[in-house]
């Protein structure tokens, strides 16, 4: 009977490892489902996350447009529409302390100019009487937009984005990371 019970624990036993065993693998598979679907590697940033980042943004010529370095870190939760397109992707799978620099074109950035934002209205539609190129406007809808150009009756105000229609380039570092 001793013999019996001997056996009796042994198959148990193994039957506890191969059990413990088959949690580990299915715990190693869903651990890799879950970063080949979000599309980064463990401490990577993903989809939902929340990061912060330092980052420098300039045109093709060097000309710097924005930057936040040396001062706080910008925060925003990845894929939620809250960058340009290119940006948010640019972040995905960076790591803490990593840094990258990333060209945009316009479809990533602020979209192509749309020559349909591009507007000329007469000089009486103004609330200044000194309408000139430059000035910043704002419809009564909320757009906002600037004078190009004025003649002696008309003025021609663009409504896209400052920066529509441009090559971006960013160099981006990640700070922090919030899963």
């Amino acid at each position: 009977m001793s013999e019996q019970s001997s056996n009796a624990r042994s198959k148990s036993s193994k039957q506890s490892t191969y059990l413990a065993s088959a949690i580990i693998l299915i715990v190693v598979v869903l651990a890799v489902g879950y970063f080949a679907y979000s599309g980064a590697a463990p401490g990577a940033v993903a989809v939902g996350d929340n990061v912060s980042v330092f980052y420098t943004g300039s045109f093709t010529n060097g000309t710097v447009f924005n930057t936040n370095v040396g001062s706080a870190p910008f925060n925003f939760t990845v894929g939620a529409g809250e960058v340009i397109p290119g940006f948010n992707s640019a972040v995905i799978g960076m790591h803490v302390g990593q840094n990258k620099t990333v060209t945009l074109p316009p479809s990533e950035a602020y979209g192509p100019v749309n020559q349909s934002l591009i507007v000329q209205a007469p000089l009486s539609e103004f609330k200044s009487t000194n309408v000139t190129v430059g000035l910043h406007v704002s419809t009564q809808s909320g757009l906002s937009g600037v004078v190009t150009t004025v003649t002696s009756n008309t003025a021609t105000v663009d409504f896209n984005p400052p920066l529509a229609g441009k090559t971006l380039i960013f160099n981006i570092k990640v700070v922090a990371i919030r899963k």
